[in-house]
C-alpha cells in the first residue's frame, strides 16, 4: 500500500515554486543578452535619445498590460502548459497546437539555441579557444566550431539538471537570476554615478527628438530619413523588434502552473512583479548608456566615443559603456556578466518549455512519452526532446534567421491570447476567476490595438521576416491533421 502511494505521488507534479521562485523564472527568462546589444540597432532606427527611451517605455507598457491579461487566464486555469491551454480553451485544439508547434520548432528551442550561442560567444572573449571561428570539424557540409560545442554542452547540462527535479531547476534559476539582476543594477549605478560625462549628456539630451532613421545596406549607410509624422510610428514599430525580443518569455511561468504553490495568486503576482522589475531595469540601463556614450556615432569611429551607441563594436553597447569606466578589463567584466545572464536565462527557458509539450502530449498532440513524469516528477522525455532539437539548431547555424521570422508570430500569439480573455468571459462566464484583468476592458483593448499596429507595420516593412514566420505557423495546419489521423490509426 505504501509503495503504491509513493509511486502515485511520483506521477504528479510537485508544487515546489513559491512566489519568489516564480518571479525569478519571469525575470530570468526575460533577461538574456538582448539588453546589452539591441539598443545599437534601435538607435540606428530612431536616431534620438528621446525616441530610444520611448521605444523601451512602450515595450514595457505593452509587456505589463499583456502580463496583467495573462494573470486572469493563469488564475482561471492553473494547469501545466499555460498559454497553450489558454489558446486551446479560448479557440480550439488546432490553435493551441499551432502555438505549441511553433514553440517547439522555433520559438522556445530557437531561443534556447541563440542564448546558448551567445553564452559561448562571450566565453570566447575570455577563453579564445571557444571562438565561433575555431572550426574543429566538418560534418555533412556543416562546419562545427568550439563555440557551438560549448553551446550544446550548456544545453545538455541544464537539461540534465532539470531532469533531476524542479527543486534542482529552481535552485539554479534563483542563483543566476539574483546574480544577474545585482550585476545589471551595479552596471546601471556605475554608469550613472561614475561613468556619466558632460559631452554625452549634452549630445544626447540637448535635442532629444531630432530623430533620423539610418537605412543601412551592404554595411554602409544607404540613406538617412528624417522621422516626422507617420514615419515616427513606423520607425518606433520597426525598432521595437529588438526591444520586444529582449522582453519576451515572461509567459514562461504560466507553463509551470502545475508546480507553483497557490498558483491562482502567485502566477498573476509573479507576472506583475517580474515584468515591472525588468521594465524598470531596461529603461535605467538605457539611461545609463545615454549618460555615458553619445547616441550618434560614425561607422568609421576609432574609439567607443566616436562610434557611439549606434555603431558600438558588434553592437555590444553594454561593453562599450563599461569600457569608459572600467577601461581595458571592461570586455572581460561584461563577458562574465552576460555569461551569467544567458546561463540563467536558458535554465528558465529549458525548465518551462517542456511543460507545454507535456500538456500537448496529454492531448495526444505530441509524442506520447512526453506526457509522462519521471521519478523526480518532471517531464524528462519532453525535456530531452526539447534539448535535442535545440542542440541541432545550434549546429544548423540558422536559428538566428528563424528567430527573426518568429518575432512577428510571437506577437500574433500574444494578441490571440489577450483576445482570449474576452472570448472566455463569454464562453465560460461562471468559471471562478480569483484575479480579473486590471483595467478590463480598456487596457486589453489598448494592448490589442498597439500590438496589432506593430504587427501590421512589420508585415509591410519587413515582409521577408514576417511572411516566412507565418509560413512556419501555417505549415502546422497540415501537420495537425496528419498527426490526428495518425493517432486515430
Amino acid at each position: 500500500m505504501e509503495k503504491k502511494s509513493t509511486h502515485q505521488s511520483a506521477m504528479e507534479f510537485k508544487r515546489e515554486l513559491s512566489l519568489y521562485d516564480s518571479t525569478m523564472i519571469v525575470i530570468g527568462s526575460m533577461i538574456g543578452s538582448g539588453i546589452f546589444i539591441v539598443s545599437a540597432d534601435i538607435s540606428r532606427t530612431v536616431g534620438s535619445s528621446g525616441m530610444l527611451l520611448v521605444v523601451w517605455l512602450i515595450t514595457g507598457i505593452i509587456t505589463l498590460i499583456g502580463a496583467l491579461g495573462y494573470g486572469e487566464l493563469a488564475a482561471m486555469m492553473p494547469h501545466a502548459g499555460g498559454q497553450y491551454v489558454y489558446l486551446r480553451e479560448a479557440y480550439n485544439p488546432l490553435v493551441g497546437f499551432l502555438y505549441g508547434w511553433t514553440l517547439f520548432l522555433v520559438i522556445q528551442t530557437g531561443t534556447i539555441a541563440a542564448v546558448a550561442v551567445a553564452f559561448a560567444k562571450f566565453t570566447g572573449v575570455i577563453i579564445p579557444w571557444f571562438s565561433m571561428k575555431n572550426i574543429l570539424l566538418s560534418l555533412f557540409g556543416l562546419n562545427i566550431s568550439a563555440g557551438q560545442l560549448l553551446a550544446i554542452a550548456t544545453i545538455v547540462l541544464l537539461t540534465y539538471n532539470n531532469v533531476r527535479g524542479i527543486r534542482e531547476g529552481k535552485t539554479v534559476q534563483n542563483i543566476f537570476t539574483t546574480a544577474k539582476v545585482a550585476s545589471l543594477l551595479g552596471l546601471i549605478l556605475l554608469g550613472i554615478i561614475i561613468g556619466s560625462n558632460s559631452h554625452a549628456i549634452s549630445a544626447n539630451f540637448s535635442n532629444m527628438w531630432d530623430a533620423k532613421w539610418l537605412h543601412i545596406a551592404g554595411g554602409k549607410i544607404d540613406w538617412i530619413e528624417t522621422i516626422t509624422g507617420f514615419s515616427f510610428i513606423t520607425a518606433v514599430a520597426v525598432a521595437m523588434v529588438g526591444s520586444l525580443f529582449a522582453s519576451v518569455a515572461w509567459e514562461n511561468i504560466t507553463f509551470t502552473a502545475g508546480e507553483v504553490k497557490n498558483p491562482k495568486r502567485n502566477i498573476p503576482l509573479s507576472l506583475l512583479y517580474g515584468t515591472a522589475i525588468v521594465t524598470i531595469l531596461y529603461i535605467l540601463a538605457n539611461v545609463a548608456y545615454l549618460v555615458v556614450l553619445p547616441l550618434a556615432g560614425s561607422m568609421d569611429g576609432k574609439d567607443v566615443t566616436s562610434l557611439g551607441i549606434q555603431f558600438a563594436a558588434e553592437d555590444r553597447v553594454g561593453t562599450a559603456a563599461a569600457q569608459l569606466f572600467f577601461g581595458e578589463p571592461a570586455a572581460i567584466i561584461m563577458a562574465l556578466l552576460i555569461m551569467v545572464s544567458t546561463f540563467g536565462c536558458n535554465n528558465g527557458l529549458i525548465l518551462a518549455g517542456a511543460r507545454v509539450y507535456y500538456a500537448m502530449a496529454k492531448d495526444k498532440l505530441f509524442f506520447k512519452s512526453s506526457g509522462e513524469l519521471n521519478k523526480n516528477s518532471v517531464p524528462s522525455k519532453a525535456l530531452i526532446f526539447q534539448g535535442v532539437w535545440a542542440c541541432l539548431l545550434c549546429l544548423s547555424g540558422t536559428y538566428g534567421q528563424l528567430l527573426d521570422y518568429v518575432v512577428f508570430t510571437v506577437l500574433i500569439f500574444y494578441i490571440l491570447t489577450i483576445i482570449g480573455v474576452f472570448i472566455l468571459r463569454k464562453k465560460q462566464p461562471n468559471v471562478e476567476r480569483p484575479y480579473k484583468t486590471f483595467g478590463y476592458p480598456v487596457l486589453p483593448v489598448i494592448y490589442i490595438i498597439l500590438a496589432s499596429t506593430i504587427s501590421i507595420i512589420l508585415l509591410v516593412e519587413k515582409p521577408e521576416f514576417t511572411l516566412r514566420g507565418l509560413i512556419i505557423v501555417l505549415i502546422g495546419i497540415p501537420v495537425y491533421y496528419v498527426w490526428k489521423n495518425f493517432q486515430k490509426k
